[in-house]
Protein backbone atom coordinates (compact mmCIF):
# COMPACT_ATOMS: atom_id res chain seq x y z
CA UNK A 1 0.00 0.00 0.00
CA UNK A 2 2.64 2.15 0.64
CA UNK A 3 4.21 1.77 -2.54
CA UNK A 4 0.79 3.07 -4.19
CA UNK A 5 1.38 6.24 -1.92
CA UNK A 6 4.78 6.95 -3.05
CA UNK A 7 3.48 6.35 -6.45
CA UNK A 8 0.95 8.63 -6.84
CA UNK A 9 3.18 11.10 -4.90
CA UNK A 10 6.12 10.95 -8.21
CA UNK A 11 3.69 11.13 -10.06
CA UNK A 12 2.18 14.68 -8.84
CA UNK A 13 5.38 15.73 -8.39
CA UNK A 14 6.82 14.91 -11.44
CA UNK A 15 4.24 15.95 -13.97
CA UNK A 16 5.98 19.55 -13.09
CA UNK A 17 9.18 18.28 -14.86
CA UNK A 18 8.11 18.15 -18.20
CA UNK A 19 6.47 21.53 -17.98
CA UNK A 20 10.07 23.07 -16.63
CA UNK A 21 11.31 21.68 -19.66
CA UNK A 22 9.21 22.91 -22.42
CA UNK A 23 9.61 26.22 -20.98
CA UNK A 24 13.79 25.89 -20.63
CA UNK A 25 12.98 24.68 -24.72
CA UNK A 26 10.49 27.71 -25.36
CA UNK A 27 12.16 30.97 -23.45
CA UNK A 28 15.92 30.03 -23.62
CA UNK A 29 16.45 31.75 -20.63
CA UNK A 30 17.38 30.88 -17.21
CA UNK A 31 14.95 33.51 -15.53
CA UNK A 32 12.79 32.01 -13.14
CA UNK A 33 15.20 28.87 -12.57
CA UNK A 34 17.48 28.33 -9.84
CA UNK A 35 20.57 25.89 -10.21
CA UNK A 36 20.58 25.33 -6.69
CA UNK A 37 17.42 24.28 -6.57
CA UNK A 38 17.55 21.86 -9.95
CA UNK A 39 20.95 20.09 -8.07
CA UNK A 40 18.67 19.65 -5.29
CA UNK A 41 16.18 17.68 -7.07
CA UNK A 42 18.66 15.63 -8.44
CA UNK A 43 20.32 14.46 -4.99
CA UNK A 44 16.74 14.00 -3.66
CA UNK A 45 16.04 11.64 -6.64
CA UNK A 46 19.50 9.68 -6.35
CA UNK A 47 18.58 9.45 -2.97
CA UNK A 48 15.43 7.84 -3.46
CA UNK A 49 16.56 5.22 -6.86
CA UNK A 50 19.72 4.75 -4.15
CA UNK A 51 17.41 3.92 -1.50
CA UNK A 52 15.54 1.52 -3.31
CA UNK A 53 18.55 -0.51 -4.95
CA UNK A 54 19.22 -1.00 -1.41
CA UNK A 55 16.16 -2.24 0.36
CA UNK A 56 15.58 -4.08 -3.03
CA UNK A 57 12.35 -2.89 -3.44
CA UNK A 58 13.05 -2.85 -7.62
CA UNK A 59 9.28 -2.04 -8.62
CA UNK A 60 7.48 0.52 -11.13
CA UNK A 61 8.21 2.68 -8.47
CA UNK A 62 11.81 2.97 -8.83
CA UNK A 63 11.01 3.02 -12.78
CA UNK A 64 9.21 6.46 -12.30
CA UNK A 65 12.64 7.44 -9.82
CA UNK A 66 14.39 7.34 -12.95
CA UNK A 67 12.21 8.78 -15.15
CA UNK A 68 11.68 11.76 -12.90
CA UNK A 69 15.73 12.02 -12.49
CA UNK A 70 16.34 12.01 -16.72
CA UNK A 71 13.54 14.99 -16.97
CA UNK A 72 15.16 17.30 -14.34
CA UNK A 73 19.06 16.02 -15.61
CA UNK A 74 17.74 17.57 -18.77
CA UNK A 75 16.35 20.43 -17.60
CA UNK A 76 19.57 21.41 -16.04
CA UNK A 77 21.42 20.58 -19.33
CA UNK A 78 19.22 23.24 -20.72
CA UNK A 79 19.77 25.46 -17.96
CA UNK A 80 23.51 25.20 -18.79
CA UNK A 81 22.66 26.01 -22.46
CA UNK A 82 20.51 29.06 -21.75
CA UNK A 83 22.93 30.64 -19.11
CA UNK A 84 25.61 30.25 -22.35
CA UNK A 85 23.04 31.33 -24.67
CA UNK A 86 22.71 34.68 -22.35
CA UNK A 87 26.77 35.43 -21.83
CA UNK A 88 27.01 35.42 -25.75
CA UNK A 89 24.30 37.69 -26.12
CA UNK A 90 25.08 40.46 -23.78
Amino acid sequence: MTQIFEFIMLICFGMSWPISVYKSLTSKTTQGKSLVFILAIIVGYVCGITGKLLSGQITYVLALYIFNLLVVSFDLVLYFINKHREKCSN
